[in-house]
């Protein structure tokens, strides 16, 4: 028997602003525990929610740019259910009339062009974050109240993905544009992008949804693509042993790389949806709605595009490039100063992620008009590549304007035709036995000589001029 798979991700992805969605309190992660808490966010009789504009700026830019309708009028809703991380018993979300509808997201799997539907993006309040603690006597559990309130998205995709490979794919290509929208820092770790996954099966040819489990809060790429197999895997073999799936909801545990059991799956209805009587309908006019559609940057996949017609990049090293903000930014503040994208890149892609060793390229000396101006006194022969790559390690460390280290220190390449051919005699005399058998046949010692003259002249010598004296001595 045949099955396929049938996945549908919800995606949560917490706004970056410095405020909570209907108080004052901080977003800040890694502060002591509820000390980001006030009246509001902590559900205190009486206190009333005042909603963050800032928050729905980058709730419709991230609509907009995933191609959803942005409604003029929505609706806030109380979802109400009852754990420790609520202190309400409730959360604030949308339901039936949410912010945006009707979008999708393009993504590339394994070199195959896709695309899923995006069913609606609607806005809501994180909730507290449970802390467990085995080592403490008792294993003891506490909340931690500074997530709770913090402004979130909630992007519902459609049931469309067939694998694991694909979520992770459309988790990734999500990320990206949240980054570069400035909407979304995208970090997994932190929990500020997680994502709920339904899985389900169905024999292959079937119209029907089989019976879905929730796997809840998974937090890296790699391990939604592990789960999801996993769950498709188990969920096969329960069929295919005559039982049936039970709808609940699943954990990931990473180091038995299994899913476990958690909770009965609740549905719309368990969690009795209603207007919230302390907040109006979020109306939006259609002036504002053009207005942040027209302020929209260029996206990651359009600069790819850009990138590969326009500066004559291969489609992995655009791919590397857009895969950050921070690492593009970088990248076309440097072309904007030298026009040659494919060296820029290739210092950037070979050079400067070595030499960042992981850090943010902030943290290091080297500017984008640097490298610039590096490329550039490569380009007009001024420096060998052996003197820039160098200069280039300095930089990075040290920083400094390249042509005036040039200047100052005597790096510039000798291109005076005489002294290469007396430092070339001088290579050959020393290296008779290679002269004798490059004249033999064995040409490929020439780079070794070439290589010897270099040593040299310390580096400075213009390669080509070397390479066309030595062949010309060598007969």
């Amino acid at each position: 028997m045949s099955f396929e798979a049938v996945i549908g991700l919800e995606v949560h992805a917490q706004l970056l602003t410095r405020s909570k969605l209907f108080c004052g309190c901080a977003t800040a992660f890694g502060a002591s525990p509820n000390v980001h808490t006030c009246e509001v966010c902590l559900g205190m009789p009486g206190a009333l929610p005042v909603l963050n504009r800032e928050a729905v700026t980058l709730a419709v830019r991230a609509a907009l740019a995933l191609d959803c309708t942005v409604h003029e009028r929505s609706q806030w809703a109380r979802k109400n259910y009852f754990y420790p991380d609520l202190p309400k018993g409730y959360q604030i979300s949308q339901f039936d009339r949410p912010l945006a509808t009707h979008g999708h997201l393009d993504l590339e799997v394994e070199g195959s062009a896709r695309t899923i539907d995006i069913l609606r993006i609607h806005m809501e309040e994180d909730a507290g974050k449970n802390v467990h603690d085995d080592v403490l006597a008792g294993s003891r559990s506490y909340v931690d109240f500074n997530r709770g309130g913090v402004p979130l998205i909630e992007i519902v995709g459609a049931p469309q993905i067939r694998s694991g490979a694909e979520a992770a794919a459309y988790m990734r290509e999500l990320r990206r544009t949240l980054r570069f929208l400035d909407v979304c820092d995208g970090n997994l770790e932190e929990g500020s992008l997680r994502c709920d996954a339904n899985v389900s099966i169905r024999k292959v040819g079937a119209t029907t949804l089989g019976t879905r489990t929730e796997l809840k809060n998974i937090n890296s790429f790699r391990f939604v693509a592990a789960a999801i197999d996993f769950e498709i895997h188990r969920q096969i073999a329960v069929v295919e042993a005559g039982d049936a799936v039970v709808q609940e909801t699943r954990l990931w545990d990473a180091q038995a790389k299994v899913t476990r059991a958690m909770r009965s799956k609740e549905e719309a209805h368990d969690y009795r949806y209603f207007p919230d009587p302390d907040l109006p309908d979020l109306v939006l006019t259609a002036a504002a709605i053009h207005s942040a559609r027209a302020t929209l940057p260029e996206l990651p996949a359009a600069k790819k595009e850009r990138f590969v017609d326009a500066l004559g990049l291969t489609a992995y090293d655009a791919a590397l490039l857009t895969e950050e903000p921070e690492l593009c930014r970088f990248f076309e503040a440097a072309v904007a100063g030298h026009k040659n994208a494919k060296g820029i890149a290739n210092w950037i892609l070979n050079e400067l992620l070595r030499e960042a060793r992981g850090q943010p390229l902030a943290a290091l000396k080297l500017t984008p008009e640097s490298l610039a101006e590096l490329v550039r006194l490569i380009d007009d022969g001024t420096i060998s590549g052996k003197i820039a790559k160098d200069l280039f390690a300095e930089l990075v460390t040290a920083g400094g304007a390249p042509a005036a280290l040039v200047k100052e220190r005597g790096l510039a390449q000798l291109v005076d035709t005489a002294g290469i051919e007396a430092t070339v005699d001088a290579v050959l005399a020393a290296n008779a036995g290679s002269v004798a058998a490059y004249r033999a046949g064995k040409t490929n010692i020439l780079g070794f000589l070439v290589g010897q003259v270099m040593k040299a002249s310390g580096g400075k010598a213009n390669p080509k001029i070397v390479n066309e004296v030595l062949r010309r001595r060598l007969g």
